[in-house]
This record gives C-alpha cells, sequence and structure tokens, in this order.
C-alpha cells in the first residue's frame, strides 16, 4: 500500500513540474477534422481523469527556440545521435518528399506489414488490411522517404491545428540505415524554417515504449502539459 501511494506521489510531483503550453486549434484550417481533432485530444485521460487526453507528458518540440535547421541539427549532434543516423541516411541515397499516398498503395501495405510487433505491441488490425485509396486532408501534409531506386521506405502524416502541427501516424521499415530519423529531421527543419508554428507534437512521452522514448528524446521532443483551446 505504502509503495503504490508513493509511486502516486511520484506521478503527480512530475506531472506537477512539467512546463506547460497552450496548444491552439483554429477551426477555420478544416472545420470537421480540427474540431474531431480537438475533441479527442481534450477527451479525458485514460488513467489521470482530470486531465485531457493528450495533455500529460505531450511529447514537444519548441520549434521556436530555434534560428534555422543547422541551430536544431546542431542540438541533436552526438555519439549516437538523430542527426548522425539522418546523414547515415543521406548517404545511402534515400529522400524526404512529400507525397499522395495513393501513388504508394502497394509499397505503404507493405511497410505496414514489414512486422507483426512494433514498440513491443501487436500490429493493429486496421494496418493489416490494404487500402485502394486515400483521401487527404485539407489541413495535412504527407511525407515519405524514398530509396534511390524511388521505394517508399517510411512515411508519416502531419496535421496543422492552429499553433502547432501533430504526427497522426509514422512508420517505416526495420533496416538500421536512419530512415525514420532522416524523415523527422526533415520535417522540423522544414516546419522551424516556415516560422508558421510554434510546436511540433509526436503523441505523447510517458505512454510510450523505451525505444519510441528514446527515439523521441534524440530528436529533441520533450514533455510537457498541454491546455487546449478551440477558436
Amino acid at each position: 500500500m505504502l509503495n503504490k501511494l508513493s509511486q502516486l506521489f511520484d506521478q503527480v510531483t512530475t506531472i506537477a513540474r512539467l512546463p506547460v503550453v497552450r496548444l491552439q486549434f483554429r477551426s477555420d484550417l478544416n472545420p470537421e477534422n480540427v474540431e474531431k481533432s480537438y475533441k479527442y485530444y481534450t477527451k479525458p485521460h485514460p488513467k489521470y481523469k482530470i486531465f485531457p487526453h493528450k495533455s500529460v507528458g505531450a511529447a514537444l518540440v519548441d520549434l521556436s527556440k530555434f534560428r534555422d535547421r543547422e541551430e536544431y541539427l546542431q542540438h541533436i549532434k552526438g555519439r549516437n545521435s538523430a542527426d548522425r543516423h539522418a546523414r547515415k541516411a543521406k548517404g545511402k541515397g534515400y529522400t524526404v518528399v512529400e507525397i499522395d499516398r495513393n501513388d504508394f498503395v502497394d509499397d505503404i501495405y507493405e511497410i505496414n506489414n514489414s512486422l507483426d510487433i512494433r514498440q513491443g505491441r501487436p500490429m493493429d488490425q486496421a494496418y493489416r488490411e490494404k487500402k485502394t485509396s486515400y483521401q487527404s486532408e485539407v489541413n495535412f501534409k504527407y511525407y515519405g522517404v524514398l530509396n534511390s531506386a524511388g521505394k517508399l521506405m517510411a512515411y508519416g502524416e502531419l496535421g496543422f491545428y492552429g499553433n502547432f502541427a501533430s504526427f497522426t501516424r509514422v512508420i517505416g521499415v526495420r533496416n538500421n540505415d536512419g530512415v525514420m530519423h532522416l524523415m523527422v529531421t526533415e520535417i522540423i527543419c522544414q516546419l522551424i524554417e516556415s516560422r508558421t508554428y510554434q510546436y511540433l507534437m509526436y503523441d505523447t512521452y510517458f505512454g510510450a515504449s523505451p525505444g519510441l522514448k528514446t527515439f523521441k528524446k534524440m530528436l529533441g521532443f520533450q514533455p510537457y502539459r498541454a491546455k487546449y483551446s478551440l477558436q
């Protein structure tokens, strides 16, 4: 009993110490999608009912901290850094581009089914089913990593909601070439250069598996307590 109380106290203390950010949803960007997303982000947290779903430990990069891509890349440098893995992928001929997912239906299906287990959990059934077409949202961009032969090796779906952007999907093949690091670092660099958004969100920090948490940390994501508003 005392151990459980101690753990609870530690969790509450950790939450209380998180820096607070205010993330704004703007419905004029795409009313149906933005309002639906706002409701999802602000529904009660499954564990901490008094907090919104995507509030506790929101994994964010504060884009406004960096003057340009060079300053960001310098921030994530190191011996086993995201920058090193991204440069490795570039050296192998990988490139990051915006894509129409309908041009890569087979590649997306192959990526989705390239592993049975990701982050310690079985792949959701939705990934197992092959989609024949994709509909794009006007407040989204869709990115892909292509190898030198033009084959899609990773893809990401990024929603733009107001003063922040948020990944809804980040997935790729596991080949140790650094394709995921390349994709996310390049997206962050482009957002910094755009000077349009203050934050980039990649789901939550505390709910991530140890491997995914390390990946986020390498890329500069930090845990915050997010407060949401809808305009």
